[in-house]
């Protein structure tokens, strides 16, 4: 992977395909060091049991690798116990997108120790929604309320005593701008963000003054404009002179996911037949990846080359239905240019395997890149 990381692309041995990759992709250093932390503890702790709240990171190898060392999982597909069963000095990992206040504090109360792999990009987030709960600002955090970063996010501002509203869409985004100008339904307004708000948050009362922070894994120019048509709302509700009263807003989003985004959107510039993005389905910042590519060329986001079943059929995840689709003749006869990136939690092996296997379906390998 460094080899092709330097290059920026291969080219099969008959030049009847060429891969480019993205500047940037794989794994960020918080990525990295929330699964060094993890493989540390297995030696700092050789005779203990070690659990981890959740997956240590959004992709699904990585989590069979921690789940095969020994490692024991709290929730999910590979759940083994459960909080309850745990004991003081019992070792816990948080994973990188961090966990809710009230689940820390019930570990704590049970004396548990901890390796706290929180990515400090989101601790940057939840300083952040803690200071707008102390100024009585509402945090209005852009993204997914279900996504685990989020959730430890949303808990940061009931921690103290604020409350918060998730919008994930513009659509959604621009109702709540409707309601900060005019009011109106307030039943309505609770039904239809059920689930992404705090208890007894109150539209008519909690949507005076708000904050706009992020899961930091969205798209950087779609969180500015979120916070763009927010402030308009609010500085045409209260006035220009008053806007610094009313509202707040902070960059949240990882430098990882962004510098990501940014290489995909230089590689989109050139002339390329598909693309692949690789990524656990579950993996946000991939996601975003796979959505820029789709508005561009044909697009298929996989977890890894056994998706590629051969040059007629691809299976890949749409995360507008959340199915695994099954896509036939998706490697057409001719020359073709073919572009490739991964998310910020997907590994280089995962990356190389991509690579080969396309190689692969045209009869050709690496071997020949590689001994240059």
């Amino acid at each position: 992977m460094d080899r092709l990381r330097a290059s920026g692309e291969v080219t099969s041995e008959d030049a009847r395909m060429t891969i480019k990759l993205a500047k940037e992709f794989g794994f960020c250093y918080g990525v990295e060091r929330c699964i060094d932390l993890a493989y540390a503890a297995l030696k700092v702790f050789p005779d203990k049991p070690i659990y981890i709240l959740g997956e240590i990171i959004h992709n699904p190898e990585v989590n069979d690798q921690i789940r095969d060392m020994g490692i024991r999982f709290l929730s999910g597909p590979n759940k083994v116990a459960d909080i309850d069963d745990l004991g003081a000095d019992d070792i816990v990992i948080i994973p990188a997108f961090g966990t809710e206040v009230a689940t820390l504090e019930k570990l704590k109360a049970k004396g548990c120790q901890f390796v706290d792999t929180t990515c400090g990009d989101v601790m940057s987030v939840w300083k952040r929604v803690r200071n707008y709960a102390k100024e009585e600002v509402t945090s209005i955090i852009h993204g997914k309320a279900y996504h685990e970063e989020t959730k430890a996010t949303s808990s940061q501002a009931t921690s103290k005593n604020g409350h918060y509203l998730v919008v994930l869409t513009l659509e959604e985004t621009d109702y709540v701008c409707d309601y900060i100008e005019n009011g109106g339904d307030k039943e309505e307004f609770l039904k239809k963000f059920e689930g992404a708000y705090s208890e007894g948050f109150d539209p008519d009362q909690h949507l005076k003054a708000v904050g706009v922070a992020n899961q930091t894994t969205m798209m950087r120019g779609e969180t500015e404009e979120v916070q763009r048509r927010i402030k308009a709302a609010i500085e045409r509700k209260f006035g220009a002179a008053k806007v610094d009263s009313h509202f707040r807003f902070f960059d949240t989003i990882c430098g990882a996911t962004q510098e990501r985004q940014d290489a995909l959107d230089v590689l989109l510039q050139k002339p390329m037949d598909l693309l692949l993005v690789i990524g656990g389905y579950n993996s946000s910042n991939t996601a975003h990846l796979a959505e820029m590519g789709e508005g561009v060329l044909p697009t298929y986001f996989i977890k890894n080359a056994a998706e590629m079943a051969d040059a007629s059929l691809i299976r890949h995840w749409n995360q507008h239905t959340n199915q695994v689709d099954e896509t036939r003749d998706w490697l057409p006869d001719g020359t073709l240019t073919i572009g490739v990136t991964a998310g910020a939690s997907c590994p280089n092996n995962l990356i190389e395997d991509v690579i080969c296997r396309l190689l692969e379906l045209r009869g050709s390998s690496a071997d020949e890149f590689l001994s240059n």
